[in-house]
């Protein structure tokens, strides 16, 4: 995977959770982080944890791990519209 591949990924999706990332792209969560920590300093992505649930809906995991990142970069409010 490289950092294009994720960047248009979240650009389609909006908000994603790490695990759902780390199944998508058949990667640990901490190498997602890294490329996830580039987008962040370059303002394209924001972290949220806690009151985000994942997209699975099922509720089965405690809100202080579940980590997700939204898509903050270029068309952000397109896909929000």
């Amino acid at each position: 995977m490289i950092l294009s591949e994720l960047t248009g990924y979240l650009e389609q999706h909006h908000r994603v959770g790490l695990m759902d990332l780390a199944y998508r792209f058949e990667s640990s969560p901490d190498a997602l982080r890294g490329m996830l920590s580039i987008l962040e300093r370059k303002g394209r992505v924001r972290r949220i944890t806690g009151s985000a649930g994942c997209s699975s809906g099922c509720s089965k995991c405690d809100p202080a791990t579940i980590e997700t990142y939204e898509w903050i970069g270029e068309g952000a409010h397109a896909a929000e519209g």
